[in-house]
């Protein structure tokens, strides 16, 4: 997985919610074709924002929960959280730019 980390119902809240930097969590699953298909991007961003974000993937299948919590309806779901807080989501395959774009947005 590279510069992304696997996050659980577990590590969630130490890993995510009380984050001192932006992250942006990817909902995900391995039967889902677009987040095959967007996983390099995510990977790309993770190493771009190396120190001043964090990236991190949540598996749908295995963190029933935490996407009932968040309300993810569709996957990929890419959440980016400040402060513990949702402040920006896109749903659906999106471009390494356009996630890269988003995340810049919330990163000081």
């Amino acid at each position: 997985m590279g510069n992304a980390i696997a996050v659980t119902a577990d590590t969630f809240d130490s890993e995510v919610l009380q984050s001192s930097i932006p992250v942006l969590v990817d909902f995900w699953a391995a039967w889902c074709g677009p987040c095959r298909m967007i996983a390099p991007f995510v990977e790309a961003v993770a190493e771009e924002f190396a120190g001043k974000a964090k990236v991190a993937k949540v598996d749908v299948d295995s963190n029933q929960s935490l996407a009932m919590r968040y309300g993810i309806m569709g996957i990929p779901a890419l959440l980016i959280f400040k402060g513990g807080q949702v402040v920006e989501q896109m749903v659906g395959a999106r471009g390494k730019d356009e996630i890269a774009d988003a995340l810049r947005r919330h990163v000081s």
